[in-house]
């Protein structure tokens, strides 16, 4: 059954990578994306294939984990027999609210950050997922694996996030997908299911450009996100909000331009301003 779980959960990740380059990419991708997805959903057993057809007509996410003995979409949480269930992975377990395959990764890695205190003022716009601790203004990266590699540690070393070698794992398999590198000199790398807290966002910047993917993309910006299942409809409207705000090139060279954590912070806050909320 391991093969079963392992199989949705990578037709998850084409599902929504191809939701990704809907809005964000040029539409070179897609029919490659249906035709790999179109066919793991028919190597599916029927059942599977069935409860499948009937998630995928209400949402996009079809799968998800078990976190603290609960759903992490839709937290209901799990009777023990069924979280034993799914962890001897026997059979397929669905959640009993909202029907989605559950599935455990034990070894994942999980969102380790201080919930903030209920006293302190209400965070906006990029504070809410991000801190001056995980700007990285003097990247020194050759390739992606180098940016990720990075970022990750930053977030592991800030109390962020932990395993960031799973992490790194994670995002490069996310990458030989399909690239996240854009225009101007983006790249938004990006890791779903990792439980525990909010979504995180860790930003670095190169000052020279290098070369993102076998396309030849060239980067210099680059965004590493964590992505709670929960949270991963969110995901699309940062993701929005953030190629909005550096379609701009004075925003982008703003942030080129930071020398230290306080200003490139300040650079990013002031340039989603108005696309994040």
């Amino acid at each position: 059954m391991d093969s079963v779980i392992n199989q949705l959960c990578q037709l998850q990740d084409l599902i929504l990578a191809r939701d990704e380059h809907r809005q964000t990419g040029n539409g070179a991708h897609l029919a490659r994306l249906t035709e790999n997805i179109d066919a793991m959903v028919t190597s599916l057993p029927d059942a599977v294939r069935a409860r499948y057809n009937l998630l995928i007509r209400r949402n996009n996410l079809i799968v998800s984990p078990v976190s603290e003995n609960s759903c992490a979409v839709c937290g209901m949480a799990l009777p023990a027999s069924q979280v034993q269930a799914v962890r001897q992975c026997k059979n397929v377990q669905y959640c009993p609210g909202c029907s989605r395959v559950l599935y455990e990764d034990a070894e994942a890695p999980r969102w380790i950050g201080v919930t903030a205190p209920r006293t302190e003022p209400r965070k906006t716009g990029l504070s809410r997922f991000s801190a001056e601790t995980l700007m990285v203004p003097d990247m020194v990266a050759g390739s992606a694996s180098d940016a990720i590699e990075i970022l990750a540690g930053q977030m592991e070393s800030q109390g962020f996030i932990s395993h960031a070698d799973r992490l790194i794992q994670a995002a490069m398999e996310r990458e030989s997908m399909l690239s996240t590198a854009m225009d101007n000199g983006l790249a938004f790398p990006h890791v779903r299911g990792v439980e525990g807290g909010s979504l995180t966002l860790a930003c670095g910047v190169s000052k020279e450009p290098f070369t993102w993917d076998a396309s030849g993309a060239q980067t210099n910006i680059v965004f590493l996100i964590t992505i709670p299942s929960a949270v991963s409809a969110f995901y699309m409207r940062l993701l929005s909000g953030l190629t909005e705000s550096f379609l701009k090139e004075a925003n982008r060279k703003a942030l080129l331009n930071a020398e230290t954590q306080t200003a490139l912070w300040k650079a990013l806050l002031k340039a989603t301003r108005y696309t994040i909320k």
